[in-house]
């Protein structure tokens, strides 16, 4: 630029330099981006439907009803966020929420937030026809992220308010058994008033035995009714095994499916019958040329493949044992837990674990850059990004603006000397 005769066409300069740098960096990485949108070889009849909790952000958490070919065939939402969903055998959805606005609030000040679980009716027009939530401080730390219909008909939820799991007698509203994680873990007196555990996830793996995840502590854990805690899965706490995960699915004894959100990867572990430690049997951590970006939720089919809920790639995809994309769809931002109906997330007596000798390890897991990553991760929450926005471009928006920054400078001697 020291061709430039004056400040003024410097700062022109600049500015420009700045635009076309930034224009650059997102117009080739839009361009240049994998599709994330693949339709299923056999697109048509519930078979191949998917349906969809999201999270976020903002007031844009609904549940959403995709199609084979990716269309929705009906969506409710416009609240703080939905976590899981779960067809019922009626036809009806149930699914955990948090919503704001509320005036029943409890210890708390009004408006406050409330969290709890819904029953959807999606016909004909998608409607709320039963709800039981309870006010929360702050529902960054206490959503309910998890619920399960029991063959009771009473419904099995995971509580980070107060870090437990219960059943709920859903005609009463009255709990008929809780366990408090604070049998296991030595914790604050009053859990609700930090993010102690971040316990998301509890699935009934039998007769009164369940599986919880606890994300903080990178562990699993079987709990039996009026045993306790009968195994616990990295028990080290190892974050290389584990590292905040979400949404567990037994596969039966000696063997998970784990949604290893911070690890950026999905996970199959197996006991070692020798040691009793629990490994890395198969993993994946890129799908259809896409670095996996905080997964949230993975189910093995009865077909063998995996559905896997991928959520700051804003999409849902499914893929085959040795990694290969059989359909992938865009969803709304921070997408939380799908199911493909009409299976919804197999019990473990209908789906098989991988053999070893099948493993993927598709993708390089981990990727996290100090400082970028984390700013990254907290933009998601706040707006909507394309997928394939990343820490390289938030350094380019760094330097497009010390490039504005220096042209207003000089701009502003340009006027300066002007007067």
């Amino acid at each position: 630029m020291r061709g430039l005769r004056g400040p003024g066409e410097r700062g022109v300069a600049f500015v420009a330099a700045g635009l076309l740098v930034l224009v650059a960096a997102f117009g080739a990485s839009w361009a240049l981006a994998p599709d994330t949108e693949r339709i299923a070889d056999d697109p048509d009849g519930n078979n191949t439907s998917v349906l969809v909790g999201v999270q976020g952000p903002g007031p844009n958490g609904n549940v959403t009803a995709l199609s084979g070919l990716g269309e929705a065939r009906w969506s409710i939402g416009d609240i703080i966020s939905y976590q899981s969903v779960e067809k019922l055998d009626n036809g009806t959805v149930l699914a955990s929420f948090a919503a704001g606005g509320y005036r029943n609030c409890g210890p708390y000040d009004g408006p406050c937030k409330r969290t709890g679980v819904r029953i959807v009716e999606p016909r004909p027009t998608p409607e709320v026809v039963w709800q039981w939530s309870y006010p929360v401080r702050t529902r960054e730390d206490s959503e309910v992220h998890d619920a399960e219909m029991l063959p009771s008909g009473n419904v099995l939820i995971a509580d980070m308010e107060f870090e437990s799991i219960f059943v709920l007698e859903p005609k009463t509203g009255e709990r008929v058994w809780t366990w408090n994680a604070s049998q296991h873990y030595d914790g604050p007196a009053d859990p609700t008033t930090t993010d102690w555990l971040h316990l998301n996830d509890v699935d009934r793996i039998g007769k009164g035995r369940y599986l919880v995840s606890i994300r903080n502590m990178n562990q699993l854990l079987v709990v039996e009714r009026g045993k306790g805690v009968v195994d616990v899965i990295n028990e080290n706490r190892d974050a290389s095994v584990l590292n905040k995960q979400h949404n567990p699915q037994w596969l039966g004894d000696g063997a998970v499916l784990v949604a290893d959100s911070e690890n950026h990867r999905v996970v199959e572990l197996h006991e070692n019958g020798t040691t009793g430690e629990w490994e890395v049997a198969w993993s994946v951590a890129t799908v259809g040329g896409i670095p996996l970006d905080w997964p949230r939720d993975a189910d093995r089919l009865p077909n063998g493949h995996t559905l896997i809920t991928d959520s700051r790639n804003n999409r849902v995809a499914e893929i085959r044992a040795n990694g290969s994309v059989v359909a992938s769809y865009s969803v709304p931002s921070l997408p939380y837990e799908a199911d493909r109906l009409p299976y919804s997330e197999p019990p473990a007596e209908s789906v098989s674990p991988y053999d070893r000798d099948r493993r993927a390890d598709v993708g390089p897991g981990d990727r996290e850059i100090p400082v970028l990553s984390t700013l990254l991760a907290g933009a998601r929450h706040v707006v909507a990004l394309p997928y394939w926005v990343s820490e390289f471009h938030l350094v380019v928006v760094g330097l497009a603006v010390v490039l504005w920054v220096r042209g207003g400078y000089l701009l502003a001697r340009a006027g300066l000397g002007k007067q």
